[in-house]
């Protein structure tokens, strides 16, 4: 377990022995629920012939013999340009998918009865297996933190991501070595549903082509035109536009057929039968430009001005607490993560020289539809949107969306054509304008910002209905990079002084705790609400309690039975049948309207409204809080390059500081309900931390560490720079690794290489290289060679010492 703990950086020598502890739980959980790479960038061939067989059996036999005489174990940098030497699109896809991991599970969360899971290691005969699973919203996200230490595969976990996304926009629930897995109707299983989660395909994605264009900038961006990628071909079918303003919950059907057509044929061809596939049965392939205008496009082609993006896919977003919004719910969480989102892919097509690309006639259509909307409706950017001309965008989107689907589930028609550079780029910055201005109207009075907000649709109009103050709103908005750093800075104040602040944990609740009403209290329709109903006063009259009854106080019901309003409508439309009462349609309507404001069902967001645990009421979600410590550390990032005046720097960083202490390493056991070195999943009003080790909050863990250590990446050079590194956590001068030194001193490693930090008031870094040879350097940046060394955990260099003075370092 060490070994694996050490192979992803997980052992650092400061000399706070509860920051290192605590560390060293976070990598050990990321590595559980991520996997760790088996022998570092050693590919076993056997395993990776395979793994070609098992996905495409014609492409295995087409190179059998070029895969049979390569050598036992290979290097992955060189196995890739082996691979690129056979001038085949399908096999280099393949090798790109390949991810030698193990020691992976499926989810944080054994209690669900969905997570079933096992940690594979072995085979049915007892020899090593390499395996990995997971749900798609958390083997992503663990795998952002694991590229840190192995980035040689952040371009193999990107494509595993964009390869089985849908030619819809969305995703499968399932990822694992076996490839992409989908949620069946089973109506003998409760727990049974489908649909496709929400804002996942856009930051986790994100996140993962930030660290590649990072590391790696030419790589990503020739992408753009190379033909590499797959779509899943996952057997829901979105129902029609006009079918889903109908019924929001309502919105995605099973197609049996083409699911039985997939297993059948899987056998056969091999797990690339799950892929989208043309009428040869060869994989239809497409370049990076098509897959990330897919995603992009079928978010912006569900977007409502000034609301957000529509929850309609019948799963919820990252924080499935609030799954009751599907339906009648827009995400401004979405928006914010997909304004960063345009803000770097218009980066990737601004740094290419290529004037024209290259993709489906499909694609360009879809994207020219929305361009033309998105033009035609302009000029109400600086005014704003009324209810009539927010439903008439909307449905002008929907329907663009609705028709794409249609042209796609019949079959891509293989048709290409060209889009310029400057239309694509036009584009993105008319959708951040619409963006922009739904952002600035979701400032809430309070100074905060609008996380998800509910919709209320008719035949001519779309209205909003403005939720509570929450949490994750915020978290996104400060990662959008769309506030100045004195806006941010205000955003964190005045968070601190809002409702979601406790006090007691020194942190944040997901949304303000709030007193439920009881058992009786609830069901009460006040008299007045009678007296204006003429169904519900006769109803009492003639003493008829199918639907409306008075209690021996005199106060009205509904029918305890009704589990919503369909059961209501079924109700009248028997009285009305039976003739018991006449009535007109606005008499009908009088009494829906009743029933909702004295249920008030739109507004119930799921558990995160009615549970005291579990991401509920007065709950502290500790993942979220990890969120938003890194968001306040990519803003002091993002403030000190661009020069923000000393003393914003000065009071982020105390932001960032009373955030970290909050999540607790230096708790004591009383307060913080366990041991503190250990993470947990959530802390619940009255109780201690709940849920051990499992939770995605030990992905940001790790990389806002590596912040505080000041590592760096960009433009494929590392650099060292710790801008948020305190003092105290430098050891005093003593024997280190069979080194003393006489000055205080921190160490860590980097890719498996050892880095050291010595105050000494000196200036610049040393290379010691394998050779005995010592580089040194008169800045902190190494270039590109050396970076790519580290990058590949070749052995050439022994350590890099970093001389920092002592006024670099927080007191």
């Amino acid at each position: 377990m060490i070994n694996l703990i050490q192979k992803s950086d997980g052992i650092q020598y400061s000399v706070d022995k509860y920051i290192n502890s605590r560390h060293i739980s976070n990598v050990l959980f990321n590595i559980m629920r991520g996997g760790i790479f088996n022998d570092g960038y050693n590919i076993e061939i056997n395993d990776f012939n395979k793994h070609i067989k098992y996905f495409n059996i014609r492409i295995w036999q087409k190179f059998e013999n070029f895969l049979k005489y390569l050598p036992k174990s290979l290097n992955y940098s060189k196995l890739d340009l082996l691979i690129k030497d056979q001038n085949n699109y399908d096999l280099y896809r393949l090798f790109l998918e390949y991810l030698p991991l193990t020691f992976s599970r499926r989810h944080g969360d054994p209690s669900r009865p969905w997570n079933l899971f096992s940690i594979n290691l072995k085979d049915d005969n007892g020899k090593k297996l390499l395996y990995y699973q997971g749900n798609w919203r958390d083997i992503f996200q663990n795998w952002e933190a694991l590229s840190l230490s192995f980035p040689m595969y952040i371009n193999g976990m990107i494509a595993k991501f964009v390869n089985a996304t849908t030619a819809d926009g969305y995703n499968p629930y399932h990822i694992s070595r076996d490839g992409i897995k989908w949620e069946l109707p089973d109506p003998n299983n409760p727990w049974s549903n489908i649909g496709y989660w929400g804002d996942h395909q856009i930051i986790y994605l994100l996140k993962l082509m930030e660290i590649s264009y990072n590391y790696f900038p030419e790589k990503i961006v020739s992408w753009l035109e190379e033909e590499l990628f797959s779509f899943s071909n996952v057997p829901y079918r979105i129902k029609s536009y006009e079918e889903i303003t109908k019924d929001p919950h309502s919105t995605i059907e099973f197609d049996k057929e083409l699911n039985k057509n997939i297993e059948n044929l899987v056998p056969i061809y091999g797990a690339d039968a799950k892929l989208l596939l043309n009428e040869s049965e060869d994989v239809i392939k497409v370049n990076f430009t098509e897959k990330l205008f897919v995603s992009l496009l079928a978010k912006l082609s569900n977007f409502i001005p000034e609301a957000g993006i529509w929850m309609n896919t019948l799963r919820p977003e990252w924080n499935d607490a609030n799954n009751a919004l599907v339906g009648y719910g827009a995400s401004m969480v979405t928006l914010y993560y997909i304004y960063r989102h345009l803000n770097f892919i218009e980066k990737l097509f601004k740094s290419i020289e290529s004037s024209v690309f290259i993709i489906s006639v499909e694609i360009s259509e879809f994207l020219s539809k929305i361009f033309n909307i998105f033009k035609n409706y302009s000029s109400l950017l600086s005014q704003g949107f009324n209810d009539y001309q927010r439903k008439e965008i909307t449905d002008q989107l929907g329907i663009s969306g609705s028709k794409y689907r249609e042209k796609i589930y019949r079959g891509f028609t293989g048709k290409k054509v060209q889009i310029s550079k400057k239309k694509i780029l036009d584009f993105i910055e008319l959708s951040k304008s619409y963006i922009y201005q739904s952002i600035t109207i979701n400032r809430r009075k309070d100074g905060l910002y609008n996380s998800y907000n509910l919709i209320n649709i008719s035949n001519n109009d779309i209205s909003i209905q403005y939720l509570y103050e929450m949490l994750e709103g915020q978290v996104a908005l400060l990662s959008s990079d769309i506030l100045p750093s004195d806006e941010v800075l205000d955003l964190l104040d005045k968070l601190k002084d809002s409702t979601l602040y406790r006090t007691d944990q020194e942190s944040f609740l997901l949304y303000p705790n709030k007193e439920l009403p009881v058992f009786l209290e609830k069901n009460i329709i006040p008299s007045e609400y009678v007296r204006e109903s003429k169904i519900l006063k006769r109803l009492i009259e003639i003493g008829d309690d199918t639907i409306i009854s008075e209690d021996i106080n005199h106060q009205y019901h509904f029918n305890g039975n009704f589990n919503n309003i369909n059961y209501l409508k079924k109700a009248l439309d028997k009285i009305k049948d039976g003739e018991v009462l006449d009535f007109t349609k606005e008499d009908y309507k009088i009494v829906l309207d009743i029933y909702e404001k004295v249920f008030n069902h739109k507004s119930y967001v799921g558990r995160s409204g009615t549970f005291y645990k579990y991401e509920g009421l007065g709950c502290i979600y500790w993942h979220m809080i990890s969120k938003l410590l890194l968001a306040i550390g990519e803003n002091i990032i993002w403030a000190s390059e661009r020069r923000a005046d000393i003393d914003i720097m000065q009071k982020l960083i105390k932001h960032y500081f009373d955030v970290k202490r909050g999540i607790g390493a230096h708790k004591s056991p009383e307060k913080y309900g366990s041991f503190p070195f250990i993470p947990y999943s959530h802390t619940p009003l009255k109780g201690g931390v709940q849920q051990p080790g499992m939770t995605g909050q030990v992905k940001e863990d790790i990389i806002t560490r590596f912040y505080e250590l000041g590592v760096f990446v960009k433009e494929g050079q590392i650099s060292f720079h710790p801008i948020i590194l305190k003092k105290s956590e430098f050891n005093e001068p003593g024997l280190f690794m069979s080194e003393k030194y006489n000055i205080p001193y921190l160490g860590f490693t980097l890719c498996n290489i050892l880095i050291v930090y010595l105050i000494d008031d000196l200036n610049g870094l040393e290379l010691e290289m394998e050779n005995g040879n010592t580089i040194k350097i008169d800045r902190y940046t190494l270039d590109k060679e050396y970076s790519s060394m580290i990058f590949k955990r070749e052995p050439k260099i022994n350590k890099v010492i970093i001389h920092l003075n002592s006024t670099d370092l927080l007191d």
